[in-house]
Protein backbone atom coordinates (compact mmCIF):
# COMPACT_ATOMS: atom_id res chain seq x y z
CA UNK A 1 0.00 0.00 0.00
CA UNK A 2 3.28 2.14 0.57
CA UNK A 3 3.33 2.80 -3.20
CA UNK A 4 -0.01 3.41 -3.87
CA UNK A 5 -0.05 6.20 -1.25
CA UNK A 6 3.33 7.71 -2.52
CA UNK A 7 1.29 7.81 -6.27
CA UNK A 8 -1.92 9.41 -4.82
CA UNK A 9 0.19 12.34 -2.90
CA UNK A 10 2.03 12.93 -5.91
CA UNK A 11 -0.98 13.04 -7.83
CA UNK A 12 -3.62 15.27 -5.34
CA UNK A 13 -4.38 18.90 -6.69
CA UNK A 14 -2.90 21.48 -5.12
CA UNK A 15 -4.70 22.87 -2.45
CA UNK A 16 -3.63 26.34 -2.93
CA UNK A 17 -3.57 28.56 -6.17
CA UNK A 18 -3.33 32.41 -6.82
CA UNK A 19 -6.14 34.16 -7.81
CA UNK A 20 -6.20 36.99 -10.96
CA UNK A 21 -4.56 39.59 -8.63
CA UNK A 22 -1.55 37.93 -7.36
CA UNK A 23 -3.89 36.87 -4.11
CA UNK A 24 -3.70 33.25 -2.43
CA UNK A 25 -7.08 31.46 -2.87
CA UNK A 26 -7.91 27.79 -1.42
CA UNK A 27 -8.87 25.81 -4.59
CA UNK A 28 -12.19 24.83 -4.82
CA UNK A 29 -11.25 21.05 -6.07
CA UNK A 30 -8.77 20.54 -3.38
CA UNK A 31 -11.67 19.52 -0.65
CA UNK A 32 -12.70 16.50 -2.93
CA UNK A 33 -9.10 15.14 -3.64
CA UNK A 34 -7.95 16.01 0.40
CA UNK A 35 -11.23 13.72 1.13
CA UNK A 36 -10.42 10.94 -0.89
CA UNK A 37 -7.20 10.99 0.29
CA UNK A 38 -7.84 11.18 3.72
CA UNK A 39 -10.26 7.97 3.29
CA UNK A 40 -7.31 6.22 1.60
CA UNK A 41 -4.92 7.23 3.93
CA UNK A 42 -7.56 5.60 6.57
CA UNK A 43 -8.66 2.64 4.52
CA UNK A 44 -4.95 1.58 3.73
CA UNK A 45 -3.77 1.95 7.25
CA UNK A 46 -6.70 -0.46 8.57
CA UNK A 47 -6.49 -2.94 6.37
CA UNK A 48 -3.96 -5.85 6.90
CA UNK A 49 -1.64 -6.87 4.25
CA UNK A 50 -2.27 -9.61 1.88
CA UNK A 51 0.65 -11.34 2.71
CA UNK A 52 2.03 -12.29 6.39
CA UNK A 53 5.50 -12.57 5.87
CA UNK A 54 6.54 -13.83 9.03
CA UNK A 55 3.93 -17.00 8.86
CA UNK A 56 5.58 -17.85 5.59
CA UNK A 57 8.83 -18.06 6.80
CA UNK A 58 7.96 -20.19 9.57
CA UNK A 59 6.95 -22.74 7.05
CA UNK A 60 9.65 -22.20 5.06
CA UNK A 61 11.90 -22.78 7.88
CA UNK A 62 10.08 -25.48 8.85
CA UNK A 63 10.49 -27.03 5.58
CA UNK A 64 14.14 -26.34 4.97
CA UNK A 65 15.25 -27.96 8.31
CA UNK A 66 13.17 -30.83 7.56
CA UNK A 67 15.06 -30.96 4.00
CA UNK A 68 18.55 -30.36 5.62
CA UNK A 69 17.84 -33.26 7.89
CA UNK A 70 17.31 -35.60 5.57
CA UNK A 71 20.50 -34.86 2.89
CA UNK A 72 23.15 -37.63 2.10
CA UNK A 73 25.84 -34.28 1.39
CA UNK A 74 26.55 -30.94 1.13
CA UNK A 75 27.69 -31.83 -2.83
CA UNK A 76 24.27 -33.76 -3.98
CA UNK A 77 22.08 -30.28 -5.08
CA UNK A 78 17.92 -30.41 -4.79
CA UNK A 79 16.85 -29.88 -8.27
CA UNK A 80 13.38 -31.27 -8.13
CA UNK A 81 10.69 -33.76 -6.95
CA UNK A 82 9.76 -36.89 -8.71
CA UNK A 83 8.15 -40.67 -7.90
CA UNK A 84 8.53 -39.76 -4.18
CA UNK A 85 12.36 -38.73 -4.31
CA UNK A 86 13.86 -35.87 -4.28
CA UNK A 87 16.54 -35.55 -7.76
CA UNK A 88 19.68 -34.40 -6.92
CA UNK A 89 22.36 -33.31 -9.63
CA UNK A 90 26.12 -31.76 -9.30
CA UNK A 91 27.58 -28.79 -8.66
CA UNK A 92 28.11 -28.52 -12.26
CA UNK A 93 24.20 -28.58 -13.20
CA UNK A 94 22.95 -24.99 -13.75
CA UNK A 95 20.27 -25.14 -10.99
CA UNK A 96 23.07 -26.23 -8.31
CA UNK A 97 23.31 -22.59 -7.23
CA UNK A 98 20.02 -22.66 -5.80
CA UNK A 99 19.89 -24.53 -2.80
CA UNK A 100 22.64 -22.72 -1.12
CA UNK A 101 21.20 -19.00 -2.40
CA UNK A 102 17.55 -19.95 -0.36
CA UNK A 103 19.85 -21.17 2.91
CA UNK A 104 21.46 -17.57 2.06
CA UNK A 105 18.41 -16.16 1.81
CA UNK A 106 17.25 -17.64 5.21
CA UNK A 107 20.48 -16.23 6.85
CA UNK A 108 19.26 -12.90 5.28
CA UNK A 109 15.68 -13.22 6.84
CA UNK A 110 16.46 -14.74 10.37
CA UNK A 111 20.29 -13.66 11.14
CA UNK A 112 20.33 -16.92 12.75
CA UNK A 113 24.34 -18.07 12.55
CA UNK A 114 23.35 -21.58 12.42
CA UNK A 115 21.32 -20.61 8.86
CA UNK A 116 24.55 -18.74 7.97
CA UNK A 117 27.03 -22.28 9.09
CA UNK A 118 24.32 -24.47 6.58
CA UNK A 119 24.90 -21.75 3.38
CA UNK A 120 28.34 -21.85 3.91
CA UNK A 121 28.57 -25.65 3.96
CA UNK A 122 26.70 -25.74 0.93
CA UNK A 123 28.42 -22.82 -1.12
CA UNK A 124 32.07 -24.64 -0.84
CA UNK A 125 31.24 -27.45 -2.89
CA UNK A 126 30.23 -24.98 -5.80
CA UNK A 127 33.96 -23.15 -6.07
CA UNK A 128 35.44 -25.35 -8.82
CA UNK A 129 32.93 -24.00 -11.40
CA UNK A 130 34.68 -20.94 -11.16
CA UNK A 131 36.84 -22.32 -13.91
CA UNK A 132 33.98 -24.04 -15.57
CA UNK A 133 34.05 -22.30 -18.98
CA UNK A 134 31.77 -24.88 -21.32
CA UNK A 135 28.46 -23.03 -19.43
CA UNK A 136 27.02 -19.77 -19.13
CA UNK A 137 24.98 -20.38 -16.11
CA UNK A 138 27.81 -19.24 -14.08
CA UNK A 139 25.33 -16.37 -12.64
CA UNK A 140 22.55 -19.03 -11.64
CA UNK A 141 25.80 -21.62 -10.10
CA UNK A 142 28.23 -19.06 -8.55
CA UNK A 143 26.08 -15.43 -8.07
CA UNK A 144 23.07 -17.01 -6.35
CA UNK A 145 25.48 -18.67 -3.99
CA UNK A 146 28.61 -17.04 -3.78
CA UNK A 147 27.46 -13.67 -4.51
CA UNK A 148 24.62 -13.68 -1.64
CA UNK A 149 27.20 -15.24 0.89
CA UNK A 150 29.83 -12.32 -0.09
CA UNK A 151 26.78 -9.48 -0.40
CA UNK A 152 25.57 -10.81 3.23
CA UNK A 153 29.45 -11.99 5.11
CA UNK A 154 32.11 -9.76 3.18
CA UNK A 155 34.06 -12.94 3.23
CA UNK A 156 37.12 -12.32 0.47
CA UNK A 157 37.32 -15.79 -0.39
CA UNK A 158 33.97 -15.37 -1.95
CA UNK A 159 35.09 -12.21 -3.73
CA UNK A 160 38.29 -14.39 -5.66
CA UNK A 161 35.69 -16.81 -6.25
CA UNK A 162 33.14 -14.57 -7.83
CA UNK A 163 36.07 -12.65 -9.96
CA UNK A 164 37.55 -16.29 -11.45
CA UNK A 165 33.91 -17.08 -12.08
CA UNK A 166 33.22 -13.96 -14.04
CA UNK A 167 36.34 -14.16 -16.26
CA UNK A 168 34.98 -18.25 -17.33
CA UNK A 169 31.69 -16.29 -18.38
CA UNK A 170 33.42 -13.88 -20.16
CA UNK A 171 35.73 -15.85 -21.84
CA UNK A 172 32.58 -17.04 -23.38
CA UNK A 173 32.06 -13.63 -25.65
CA UNK A 174 31.61 -13.40 -29.05
CA UNK A 175 32.44 -9.39 -30.08
CA UNK A 176 31.33 -10.18 -33.62
CA UNK A 177 27.73 -11.11 -31.89
CA UNK A 178 27.98 -8.98 -29.38
CA UNK A 179 26.69 -11.76 -27.09
CA UNK A 180 28.08 -14.58 -24.59
CA UNK A 181 27.23 -18.18 -26.22
CA UNK A 182 24.58 -20.13 -24.50
CA UNK A 183 24.71 -23.65 -25.16
CA UNK A 184 27.68 -26.07 -26.52
CA UNK A 185 24.76 -28.86 -27.77
CA UNK A 186 22.15 -28.59 -30.28
CA UNK A 187 22.13 -28.30 -33.75
CA UNK A 188 22.59 -24.54 -33.21
CA UNK A 189 25.71 -22.37 -34.52
CA UNK A 190 25.74 -19.88 -31.75
CA UNK A 191 23.24 -20.26 -29.66
CA UNK A 192 21.84 -17.77 -27.12
CA UNK A 193 18.60 -18.02 -25.27
CA UNK A 194 16.87 -15.43 -23.06
CA UNK A 195 17.19 -17.29 -19.81
CA UNK A 196 21.25 -15.88 -20.46
CA UNK A 197 20.13 -12.43 -19.21
CA UNK A 198 19.90 -13.58 -15.53
CA UNK A 199 23.68 -14.58 -16.14
CA UNK A 200 24.96 -10.85 -16.15
CA UNK A 201 24.13 -9.92 -13.15
CA UNK A 202 27.83 -11.57 -12.23
CA UNK A 203 29.29 -9.50 -14.90
CA UNK A 204 28.07 -6.28 -13.33
CA UNK A 205 28.99 -7.63 -10.15
CA UNK A 206 32.76 -8.30 -11.06
CA UNK A 207 32.80 -4.54 -12.90
CA UNK A 208 31.55 -2.74 -9.40
CA UNK A 209 34.23 -5.21 -7.59
CA UNK A 210 37.59 -5.21 -10.03
CA UNK A 211 39.52 -2.82 -12.18
CA UNK A 212 38.19 -4.96 -15.20
CA UNK A 213 35.16 -2.78 -16.70
CA UNK A 214 35.16 -5.30 -19.54
CA UNK A 215 32.67 -6.89 -17.54
CA UNK A 216 30.16 -4.07 -17.78
CA UNK A 217 30.93 -3.28 -21.36
CA UNK A 218 30.46 -7.55 -22.30
CA UNK A 219 26.94 -7.67 -20.47
CA UNK A 220 25.43 -3.91 -21.71
CA UNK A 221 26.48 -5.19 -25.60
CA UNK A 222 24.66 -8.72 -24.56
CA UNK A 223 21.50 -6.85 -22.88
CA UNK A 224 21.41 -4.73 -26.48
CA UNK A 225 21.75 -7.63 -28.41
CA UNK A 226 19.01 -9.78 -26.94
CA UNK A 227 16.84 -6.54 -26.32
CA UNK A 228 16.57 -5.99 -30.42
CA UNK A 229 16.68 -9.53 -31.73
CA UNK A 230 14.83 -11.99 -28.97
CA UNK A 231 11.51 -9.49 -28.86
CA UNK A 232 8.88 -9.02 -30.87
CA UNK A 233 7.35 -5.36 -31.25
CA UNK A 234 4.73 -6.65 -28.80
CA UNK A 235 7.15 -7.15 -25.87
CA UNK A 236 6.81 -10.82 -26.20
CA UNK A 237 10.42 -13.09 -26.63
CA UNK A 238 11.82 -15.41 -28.45
CA UNK A 239 13.72 -18.31 -26.62
CA UNK A 240 16.75 -19.15 -28.59
CA UNK A 241 17.94 -16.98 -30.95
CA UNK A 242 21.05 -18.43 -33.51
CA UNK A 243 23.47 -16.12 -34.79
CA UNK A 244 26.59 -16.50 -37.67
CA UNK A 245 30.02 -16.22 -35.16
CA UNK A 246 31.46 -14.62 -37.97
CA UNK A 247 29.31 -12.12 -38.99
CA UNK A 248 26.85 -11.59 -36.24
CA UNK A 249 23.79 -12.16 -38.25
CA UNK A 250 20.76 -13.96 -36.72
CA UNK A 251 20.43 -17.25 -38.70
CA UNK A 252 17.22 -18.05 -37.31
CA UNK A 253 14.34 -17.27 -34.13
CA UNK A 254 13.07 -20.54 -32.16
CA UNK A 255 12.25 -22.44 -28.95
CA UNK A 256 13.44 -25.40 -27.06
CA UNK A 257 11.21 -25.36 -23.79
CA UNK A 258 8.59 -23.49 -25.35
CA UNK A 259 5.07 -24.34 -27.33
CA UNK A 260 6.40 -23.66 -30.61
CA UNK A 261 9.19 -20.80 -32.43
CA UNK A 262 6.84 -18.11 -32.79
CA UNK A 263 5.11 -18.94 -29.21
CA UNK A 264 6.00 -16.91 -25.64
CA UNK A 265 7.66 -19.56 -23.57
CA UNK A 266 6.32 -18.05 -20.29
CA UNK A 267 9.44 -18.65 -18.20
CA UNK A 268 11.87 -16.76 -21.21
CA UNK A 269 9.36 -14.00 -20.30
CA UNK A 270 9.75 -13.77 -16.97
CA UNK A 271 14.13 -14.56 -17.57
CA UNK A 272 13.91 -11.53 -19.50
CA UNK A 273 11.78 -9.34 -17.35
CA UNK A 274 13.81 -10.19 -14.52
CA UNK A 275 17.34 -9.59 -16.41
CA UNK A 276 16.56 -6.06 -18.01
CA UNK A 277 15.13 -4.77 -14.53
CA UNK A 278 18.62 -6.04 -13.06
CA UNK A 279 20.24 -4.44 -16.07
CA UNK A 280 18.77 -1.20 -15.50
CA UNK A 281 19.40 -1.09 -11.57
CA UNK A 282 23.28 -1.78 -12.92
CA UNK A 283 23.48 1.11 -15.69
CA UNK A 284 20.62 3.42 -14.93
CA UNK A 285 19.89 3.48 -18.58
CA UNK A 286 16.16 4.00 -19.23
CA UNK A 287 16.13 1.91 -22.33
CA UNK A 288 16.43 -0.69 -20.19
CA UNK A 289 13.98 0.59 -17.89
CA UNK A 290 11.25 0.97 -20.53
CA UNK A 291 12.22 -2.10 -22.11
CA UNK A 292 11.75 -3.91 -19.32
CA UNK A 293 8.38 -2.45 -18.84
CA UNK A 294 6.90 -3.51 -22.28
CA UNK A 295 7.96 -6.91 -20.84
CA UNK A 296 6.07 -6.96 -17.84
CA UNK A 297 3.10 -5.39 -19.49
CA UNK A 298 2.51 -8.18 -22.22
CA UNK A 299 3.40 -10.96 -19.27
CA UNK A 300 0.72 -8.81 -17.28
CA UNK A 301 -2.05 -8.87 -19.53
CA UNK A 302 -2.26 -12.27 -19.97
CA UNK A 303 -2.08 -13.82 -16.64
CA UNK A 304 -5.42 -15.72 -15.59
CA UNK A 305 -7.67 -15.00 -12.61
CA UNK A 306 -4.73 -16.08 -10.24
CA UNK A 307 -1.89 -14.91 -11.65
CA UNK A 308 -0.06 -18.21 -12.57
CA UNK A 309 0.56 -17.67 -16.33
CA UNK A 310 0.16 -20.85 -18.57
CA UNK A 311 3.51 -22.26 -19.13
CA UNK A 312 3.73 -21.07 -22.69
CA UNK A 313 1.53 -17.63 -23.36
CA UNK A 314 0.35 -19.53 -26.72
CA UNK A 315 -0.05 -22.94 -25.76
CA UNK A 316 -3.02 -24.35 -27.77
CA UNK A 317 -5.52 -25.55 -25.01
CA UNK A 318 -5.72 -22.58 -22.87
CA UNK A 319 -7.50 -22.43 -20.04
CA UNK A 320 -6.99 -26.13 -19.88
CA UNK A 321 -3.14 -25.96 -19.75
CA UNK A 322 -0.79 -25.83 -16.97
CA UNK A 323 0.30 -23.60 -15.20
CA UNK A 324 3.81 -22.79 -14.64
CA UNK A 325 5.11 -21.88 -10.48
CA UNK A 326 8.55 -20.76 -11.87
CA UNK A 327 7.38 -18.08 -14.02
CA UNK A 328 5.44 -16.69 -11.47
CA UNK A 329 8.01 -16.89 -8.68
CA UNK A 330 10.65 -15.17 -11.07
CA UNK A 331 8.14 -12.50 -12.30
CA UNK A 332 6.96 -11.93 -9.09
CA UNK A 333 10.50 -10.86 -7.72
CA UNK A 334 11.13 -8.69 -10.88
CA UNK A 335 8.02 -6.87 -10.16
CA UNK A 336 8.46 -5.82 -6.72
CA UNK A 337 12.22 -4.47 -7.92
CA UNK A 338 10.43 -2.78 -11.12
CA UNK A 339 7.81 -1.49 -8.72
CA UNK A 340 10.56 0.99 -7.34
CA UNK A 341 11.72 2.10 -10.64
CA UNK A 342 8.73 3.04 -12.58
CA UNK A 343 7.18 6.57 -12.66
CA UNK A 344 3.57 5.58 -14.24
CA UNK A 345 3.37 1.83 -13.69
CA UNK A 346 4.63 1.03 -10.03
CA UNK A 347 1.12 0.62 -8.29
CA UNK A 348 0.25 -1.78 -11.13
CA UNK A 349 3.77 -3.91 -10.79
CA UNK A 350 3.67 -4.20 -6.83
CA UNK A 351 -0.23 -5.33 -7.09
CA UNK A 352 0.55 -7.87 -9.49
CA UNK A 353 3.28 -9.28 -7.48
CA UNK A 354 1.35 -9.33 -4.08
CA UNK A 355 -1.27 -11.06 -5.99
CA UNK A 356 0.97 -14.27 -7.65
CA UNK A 357 3.04 -14.32 -3.99
CA UNK A 358 -0.92 -14.52 -2.52
CA UNK A 359 -1.69 -17.34 -4.89
CA UNK A 360 2.00 -19.20 -4.54
CA UNK A 361 1.67 -19.13 -0.36
CA UNK A 362 -1.98 -20.78 -0.21
CA UNK A 363 -2.75 -23.93 0.00
CA UNK A 364 -2.94 -25.03 -3.72
CA UNK A 365 1.04 -24.44 -4.29
CA UNK A 366 2.50 -23.86 -1.03
CA UNK A 367 3.62 -27.65 -0.29
CA UNK A 368 3.26 -28.69 3.70
CA UNK A 369 6.22 -29.86 5.53
CA UNK A 370 7.97 -33.03 5.14
CA UNK A 371 5.66 -33.19 1.43
CA UNK A 372 7.18 -33.07 -1.58
CA UNK A 373 10.53 -33.60 -0.83
CA UNK A 374 10.42 -30.59 1.21
CA UNK A 375 10.20 -28.04 -1.66
CA UNK A 376 8.05 -25.14 -1.07
CA UNK A 377 6.31 -24.56 -4.41
CA UNK A 378 4.38 -26.87 -6.36
CA UNK A 379 3.35 -26.81 -9.76
CA UNK A 380 5.91 -25.91 -11.77
CA UNK A 381 6.85 -26.12 -15.14
CA UNK A 382 10.52 -27.18 -16.42
CA UNK A 383 10.31 -29.13 -19.70
CA UNK A 384 7.03 -30.00 -21.39
CA UNK A 385 7.82 -30.41 -24.63
CA UNK A 386 10.22 -33.32 -23.88
CA UNK A 387 7.53 -34.22 -20.63
CA UNK A 388 10.71 -33.58 -17.73
CA UNK A 389 9.84 -32.18 -14.50
CA UNK A 390 6.07 -31.33 -15.48
CA UNK A 391 4.20 -30.18 -12.59
CA UNK A 392 6.39 -30.47 -9.99
CA UNK A 393 8.24 -28.44 -7.42
CA UNK A 394 11.70 -26.56 -8.69
CA UNK A 395 14.13 -25.49 -6.59
CA UNK A 396 14.46 -22.16 -8.64
CA UNK A 397 10.43 -21.69 -7.86
CA UNK A 398 11.59 -22.11 -4.36
CA UNK A 399 14.49 -19.54 -4.68
CA UNK A 400 12.65 -16.60 -6.31
CA UNK A 401 9.86 -16.99 -4.41
CA UNK A 402 11.90 -16.86 -0.54
CA UNK A 403 13.53 -13.83 -3.22
CA UNK A 404 10.44 -12.17 -3.63
CA UNK A 405 9.36 -12.20 -0.55
CA UNK A 406 12.72 -10.84 1.03
CA UNK A 407 11.61 -7.91 -1.61
CA UNK A 408 8.22 -7.57 -0.70
CA UNK A 409 9.34 -7.32 3.36
CA UNK A 410 11.24 -4.50 2.63
CA UNK A 411 9.04 -2.44 0.17
CA UNK A 412 6.45 -3.11 3.06
CA UNK A 413 8.03 -1.57 5.70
Amino acid sequence: MSLLKHKLIRSVTPLLWRGTGGEVRINPFSIFFLSVAISFFLYSFTQPSQLNVETIFQKVDANYKSALSKVPSTTSYPRTYSENSVVRVESKDWTSGFFPGCLWYMYEFSKDPAWRKKAEAWTIGLEKEKNNTRTHDLGFILYNSFGNGFRLTQDQHYKEVLLKGAKSLASRYNPTVGCIRSWNHGDWTYPVIVDNMMNLELLFWAAKNSSDKTFYSIAVSHAKATMKNHFRKNGSSYHVVDYNPKTGEVISRTTATGFGDESTWARGQAWGLYGFTMTYRETNDTVFLNHAEKIAHYFIKFLPKNKIPYWDFDAPNIPDELQDASAAAIAASALIELSQYSKKNSALYFKTAEEILKTLSSSAYFSPESTQGNFLIVHGVGHKPKKQEVDVPLIYTDYYFIEAMLRYRATMR
